[in-house]
């Protein structure tokens, strides 16, 4: 059997010998850096959380608290640093983990220089190298080829389409396709950034950090509180200044109080939550290179998915057998076992057949390989000589109904078909016409282990699937229905969306199946989504993706995908299981569901210090509460419960859409409720006992402290077991006040004094005042009602 190499085109002119090691060394010295980044730069993972709203307001209180008065109420500033070094270091570590990954998988060339191979390193590729491809190279540049022999390519990680594409001399080849076939010689023209797949993928490294749901709630939180913070402090300031205290004090009073509307820990709570939550998945086999990931995920409505590598692997899976005339289907499976074991020259199909159908291999007299082109292949065995390939090269006769069928159903089928007569000495375009049929197999794309299971949970969920790919659509159309997504209205054409943002928002508003989309549809159809309001994430691996990828919400990456996928995803799946999603997508609503709850404590904080500053900051009396009370309370009221109860289990409804008004409804009268029991409390100890403003300030912060520990136990004792468990935690809290009380260096730290029974007394009655009044709300019944 021979074979030509294809000459069609014409080729670019290219050295024979290659360049000259010379020639490229100066070629590579005098171009920038061609090194591709595997993964966010650190620049970027840090001014994402370093520069932040909440980081902003805080760092700016913090400097007028140093300026202005006492460095102990400026403990808050270590919230910034917290905050702040639990995301960089999550971050980082995802960072060093990709970049880990990118270097196990790192593509090398093989150059023609000074007429001799060498490997090398993509980045060391230079225009005017002449590069050798065998089959499982990858193309590392853009060029022309030179020649080609029996050259197929897939191209699928550039166009989405999974079938191979033949490509013959003088040829342009893009960077980023795999040789399943064959061989060739290219020139290359364009490397590294200005290759084509960096042109589709853009500014794929770009700074890029899409804020959650939960965090554009918390920042609207913020600000609503920064909106409130400047009127109170304002007010406050004034009436000390008309009290003739001065600028000084003034300003430093006022800064404390407005201080201590912020919910500083629930934003350290949240990046921890989110930093083990990213340790939980990273289990999973998920790197998060964003910290708010996970919480996007729990959020997303759509999720828009390429076909190949999500639902489908690279392998093929047997559908079906059809004999033919005067064949039993055993026989036929026995025939197409023993062509496929046989084949020296194995490819998915035939793999997929031999997994099939299993026997013993012969050694053929002769072969014909597969060939793209001819679309056929043939043996000559003990028993026959045997020809598969494309149902058009046979005559099918009553079985030519059954293969219109399954190609309409986007399947793959093959004929096989046998002769009495050796293979000729040179290969054929086609099989000859006087071939008995023996039958045609019907494959399909082997679908991802779990794929029925992980479309149904999503479904369950009210989670919308949508696939893009760039397959034909009856191909993606199939394959979504194996998997059991609706096709509703039919599968479309990407070549046929409309350009206008409204008609396309309305066409793919029910679409849930594209095919033949390009890279710029993807894009399109996912900020027609986003746009409609629609929470989208896009999972992809190739650089066909990358723009989609960009423009989701939620941008998931492939671990067996392009570098440039990855570098721009918030998370990253090493090994390529999105059947591992639903896991991490319910570890996320069981983190959101507590951070929702667990920032009604913190909220009622801000509420309760507003009511302060609007009850006593404006009169004569003394500031019931210092900066430094406010940060002992809390740690024990807030900042510790919350942060073993933010992790727990958790079961209910998780939407943020409500979040600002269920906070609302519930931090508001919690922090009047507290502040009625704080100030009346206070007020009796200062003018009725006459104790002095240390012991008044001491029964402030108990009452406060006993308020409370009441919320946390009437928010989290949901169920006997759990109400045991709240307990004894508010318990154990309680007794580290205690014992901060009765010791000198804390007492003296935070400006407490030794109760007497006096200020026990009046401490107590202070927070069943203050109880009683949240349960006439029925705040403390509504609480106790939360999952």
């Amino acid at each position: 059997m021979a074979s030509a190499t294809d000459t069609a085109g014409a080729p670019p002119a290219a050295r024979p010998g290659g360049l000259s090691e010379e020639e490229a060394a100066r070629r590579l010295a005098s171009r920038p850096s061609a090194v591709v980044a595997s993964s966010r730069s650190v620049g970027s993972i840090v001014r994402a959380n370093v520069f932040t709203v909440f980081n902003l307001i805080l760092v700016a209180f913090g400097v007028l608290t140093l300026l202005f008065g006492d460095a102990r109420d400026a403990l808050f500033l270590g919230v910034v640093i917290i905050n702040a070094g639990i995301g960089i270091a999550q971050e980082l570590r995802a960072k060093r983990a990709l970049d880990r990954l990118a270097a196990l998988v790192a593509p090398s060339a093989r150059v023609v220089r000074d007429g001799r191979v060498r490997e090398v390193g993509v980045h060391e590729v230079v225009p005017d190298d002449l590069l050798r491809l065998a089959v499982g190279d990858q193309v590392v540049a853009d060029g022309h080829l030179t020649s080609a022999h029996e050259l197929s390519l897939d191209e699928s990680i550039l166009t989405g389409e999974s079938e191979p594409v033949v490509r013959s001399a003088g040829e342009e080849v893009r960077s980023g396709s795999f040789v399943v076939e064959g061989g060739a010689e290219l020139v290359a023209e364009a490397v590294g950034e200005e290759s084509h797949a960096s042109r589709v993928a853009g500014e794929a490294r770009a700074f890029r950090h899409p804020r959650s749901p939960l965090e554009r709630s918390f920042n609207r939180l913020l600000l609503t509180l920064v909106a409130v913070m400047v009127p109170l402090g304002a007010i406050l300031g004034y009436s000390l200044l008309e009290r003739h205290a001065s600028r000084s004090d003034a300003v430093s009073t006022s800064v404390a109080a407005v201080v201590s509307l912020i919910p500083e820990g629930l934003i350290v709570l949240t990046s921890v939550a989110y930093a083990v939550a990213a340790v939980r998945m990273a289990r999973r086999g998920a790197l998060s290179q964003q910290l708010n990931a996970i919480e996007s995920l729990a959020s997303v409505e759509v999720i828009c998915l390429d076909k190949t590598g999500t639902l489908t692997g690279s392998s093929l899976r047997v559908t079906d057998l059809h004999a033919g005339p005067h064949v039993t289907p055993d026989e036929l499976r026995a025939a197409l076992g023993r062509f496929s074991a046989s084949a020296p020259a194995q490819n998915l199909t035939l793999r997929a057949v031999a997994d099939f159908e299993p026997q013993a291999p012969e050694a053929p007299r002769a072969e014909i390989p597969f060939s793209s082109r001819r679309r056929y292949s043939a043996l000559e065995l003990s028993d026959g000589t045997w020809y598969l390939g494309a149902p058009e090269h046979f005559a099918l006769g009553a079985l030519q109904a059954r293969v219109d069928q399954a190609t309409r159903s986007g399947r793959r089928v093959l004929a096989l078909a046998s002769s009495g007569a050796p293979l000729p000495a040179r290969a054929p375009e086609s099989p000859p016409p006087d071939l008995r049929l023996t039958g045609v197999v019907v494959l399909a794309e082997e679908l991802r282990p779990q794929a029925r299971e992980t479309v149904a949970y999503f479904r369950s969920q009210g989670v919308e699937l949508r696939v893009l790919s760039g397959d034909a659509p009856t191909t993606v159309a199939a394959i979504a229905a194996d998997v059991g997504i609706e096709v509703s209205g039919g599968p479309l054409d990407g070549r046929e969306l409309p350009a206008g943002p409204a008609e396309l928002a309305q066409t793919v508003a029910g679409a849930t199946v594209i095919g033949r989309i390009s890279p710029e549809g993807k894009k399109a159809v996912v900020e027609a989504l986003r746009d409609a309001g629609r929470y989208v994430a896009m999972v992809g691996d190739g650089v066909n993706d990358v723009p989609a990828l960009k423009a989701a919400r939620l941008a998931i990456a492939q671990g067996s995908g392009v570098q440039m996928a990855k570098s721009v995803a918030d998370l990253v799946l090493v090994d390529g299981n999105f059947a591992a999603v639903p896991g991490m997508v319910a570890e996320g609503r069981k983190i959101l569901r507590n951070l929702q709850r667990v920032a009604k404590l913190y909220v009622s904080k801000s509420s309760f210090a507003a009511f302060l500053i609007l009850t006593v900051g404006t009169t004569t009396t003394a500031y019931p509460l210092l900066p430094r009370h406010f940060s002992l309370v809390a740690a024990l009221t807030i900042g510790i419960p919350t942060f073993f109860l933010a992790l727990a289990p958790s079961r209910g409804p998780w939407g943020s859409e409500h979040f600002l008004r269920d906070v609302g409804r519930f931090a508001i009268p919690a922090g009047a409720g507290a502040g009625v029991g704080v100030v009346a409390s206070y007020q009796f100890a200062l003018n009725a006992l006459h104790v002095g403003l240390p012991a008044a300030r001491t029964v402030a912060a108990t009452v406060l402290l006993a308020v409370g520990l009441y919320l946390v136990f009437a928010l989290e004792a949901s169920g006997r077991r759990r109400e045991a468990w709240v307990a004894a935690l508010c318990a154990a809290l309680a007794g580290a006040y205690v014992l901060a009380l009765l010791t000198p260096w804390t007492r003296h730290f935070f400006s407490l004094t030794v109760p007497t029974a006096a200020v026990i007394a009046t401490a107590l009655v202070g927070a069943g005042i203050a109880i009683a009044a949240l349960e006439a709300t029925g705040l403390g019944a509504r609480a106790r009602g939360q999952p």
